[in-house]
């Protein structure tokens, strides 16, 4: 079953890629690799939410914001070369907006990680990183990054 089909089947609609807010791309592809740029969790161009996770923002919340980042992360993978060429999700990379004494990031992540399992089922599975900060840009709870591998 192809990504698109399994997003379907799932009641997923890509999002539109996310404007950029600095001086960079969304994803940019290097050999038979996409990688991302950090992706906030915007819904219509703006944040569902801002602050701390484990203070402002429930970690419940800020593990469907992270969901929401790898969604819109997925969009820009596919604008440039077609969701449905990803061979393999190789790494995902989340930052999680949140106070010193808040260790709960990899559960926080597994949004993100989650999504990718259920879209790409086997080839989801992936190498990650989930680290906390102690700001992220806008305010926003999360940002993800990832790393696919396309078919050539």
């Amino acid at each position: 079953m192809s990504a698109t089909q399994r997003l379907a089947e799932l009641g997923i609609t890509l999002p539109t890629v996310a404007a950029p807010v600095a001086a960079y791309v969304p994803a940019i592809q290097v050999g038979n690799q996409v990688w991302t740029s950090g992706q906030l969790p915007f819904v219509d161009g703006k944040l569902p939410a801002t602050g701390h996770v484990g203070a402002e923002v429930s970690e419940e919340d800020a593990k469907g914001y992270a969901r929401q980042a790898a969604l819109n992360a997925l969009a820009a993978i596919d604008q440039l070369v077609g969701i449905d060429n990803v061979t393999r999700v190789v790494k995902v990379v989340g930052f999680v907006n949140s106070p010193a004494d808040f260790t709960g990031q990899p559960a926080v992540i597994n949004g993100a990680s989650e999504l990718c399992q259920e879209v790409f089922g086997e080839a989801g599975q992936h190498a990650r990183s989930a680290v906390g900060v102690a700001a992220l840009p806008m305010g926003s709870p999360v940002e993800v990054e990832i790393i696919v591998e396309i078919a050539n």
